[in-house]
């Protein structure tokens, strides 16, 4: 699937969206942008809002989280919702807090279990923790099969994120009868502007809400089809309302300054419902990863 994110200023992707489409096709394309916090490595501790790898500062008598039958959970990355523009997003974020994620990545098992999405059994292989900001919390050493990955300050910055053509909001706008995740007959879907969203900025990068850079197929489709159990047509319109139920959380893309290497050169997401996140149940969260 050819990929055709990209994130930046509305004024740049509208100029870039007036180039490709017609003045109504470029308005309508522009509305479905959301905004997204686009997370950038920095060597100024003093403004960074997140950070990669590291240990974690758990609270005072939780568990590390542990997939049972298969080992400790790697740490990823932390989240500080206080240092962070939650206001400038369209998802409800916590103000104050932290966010914790976790992953299963194979260093207890030399790879040999892997956390798949249309896997019930190996959901509990990824996690979303939220500490309140006024928990006794310390840092914690990671288990003993676990070498914790280097750390990574991250800074933070809004930017407008668009999404695939055949993502469920750009098919409901364009093409509500397209078949679900692939390509249709629409300007939106021509290879010219498909190759300039590409150009423009191809990059998967890590970030917090928005939309999000699928590596392949939209995630959200993804996370739809193993909610429903697997086997439903692209043409049930079950699959669809399903798919845009969810919103991403994060995303995290390998990084070679942390030594974190997803599959070839792929990405970790977590996505939840928006009724989920206001009420502040990250269990509920969903994980998956793709790769190239």
């Amino acid at each position: 699937m050819i990929r055709s994110m990209a994130h930046g200023s509305r004024e740049a992707l509208r100029s870039l969206a007036l180039r490709h489409l017609s003045s109504e096709d470029a308005e309508k394309w522009l509305g479905l942008l959301r905004p997204g916090m686009r997370l950038e490595t920095t060597t100024d501790t003093d403004d960074a809002a997140a950070r990669l790898g590291g240990l974690p500062a758990l609270p005072v008598g939780a568990e590390w989280p542990v997939w049972e039958g298969h080992g400790p959970l790697s740490f990823v990355a932390s989240i500080d919702c206080a240092r962070l523009p939650t206001a400038a997003l369209d998802i409800d974020l916590p103000a104050a807090g932290t966010l914790l994620f976790f992953y299963f990545d194979g260093q207890s098992d030399d790879g040999d279990a892997l956390v798949l999405a249309e896997d019930r059994e190996s959901w509990a292989g990824a996690r979303v923790l939220h500490v309140a900001a006024d928990a006794e919390v310390a840092e914690r050493g990671a288990p003993a099969e676990l070498k914790p990955y280097p750390v990574v300050p991250l800074t933070a910055r809004v930017e407008m994120t668009a999404t695939e053509p055949w993502h469920p909001s750009v098919r409901a706008a364009f093409a509500p009868g397209a078949p679900l995740g692939n390509r249709y007959d629409h300007p939106v879907c021509s290879q010219e502007f498909l190759d300039a969203l590409w150009e423009f900025d191809g990059e998967v990068g890590h970030q917090i809400g928005g939309h999000a850079h699928s590596v392949q197929n939209p995630v959200e489709i993804e996370i739809a089809e193993a909610v429903l159990g697997g086997g439903v047509p692209r043409d049930d319109p079950r699959l669809s309302e399903e798919a845009a139920g969810w919103v991403l959380l994060a995303q995290f893309d390998s990084e070679d300054a942390a030594d974190m290497m997803w599959g070839d050169a792929g990405a970790l997401y977590w996505l939840i419902r928006p009724e989920d996140l206001a009420a502040r149940r990250f269990e509920r969260a969903m994980f998956t990863w793709q790769c190239s």
